[in-house]
């Protein structure tokens, strides 16, 4: 299953590789956009993100834009798991363990209190099994966090199906542009 899922992964990011940075941002834009309209981020207070890699949805800027409004927090890599801390603007941040940067500050421990997470991916298939860089990282964070998941993507990083093993955990909806 490994073997097939890191095939995968390189052919994804094959995709994402042949767009120029123009277009990612501009894609970004749009899937953002599409997020913002959609009723479970209309209706969050506190939501899990991510501070983007330069391979995913930019989400930097719309961060700094959603965290006047909402609570926005964000993982932290510590070991082989990942800690939530609250995003406070850009002078709490500070590099981390793979060179993103991070929330400096007290560490997030309500769950229950986050309405909504919006997860990263490899890539996505329209049924939201989500295929991630392998660490298990979401996958041992994700199951604790009883609300609604959304994955975002790049529309080339939707593929049709993502092999699946028993602890990857399922979106309940995946944001893109050509999505089903």
């Amino acid at each position: 299953m490994r073997a097939i899922k890191n095939i995968l992964r390189k052919e994804i990011k094959k995709r994402i590789n042949a767009l120029s940075a123009e277009e990612r941002v501009g894609l970004s834009q749009e899937v953002l956009s599409r997020l913002e309209n959609n009723p479970q981020f209309q209706s969050a207070q506190t939501i899990l993100m991510f501070w983007s890699l330069p391979d995913e949805i930019h989400t930097h800027q719309f961060i700094e834009q959603w965290s006047k409004k909402k609570k926005i927090l964000l993982p932290v890599v510590k070991d082989d798991i990942l800690e939530i801390r609250e995003f406070r603007g850009m002078d709490s941040m500070q590099k981390g363990a793979f060179g993103i940067l991070e929330p400096t500050g007290e560490k997030w421990k309500d769950y229950s209190a986050i309405d909504l997470c919006v997860i990263p991916g490899v890539g996505f298939d329209s049924a939201g099994n989500r295929l991630g860089r392998g660490k298990g990282y979401y996958d041992k964070l994700l199951p604790s966090i009883p609300s609604y998941k959304i994955g975002i993507c790049l529309p080339c990083q939707l593929v049709e199906k993502v092999p699946t093993e028993k602890w990857d955990t399922e979106m309940d909806e995946v944001i893109s542009l050509n999505e089903e």
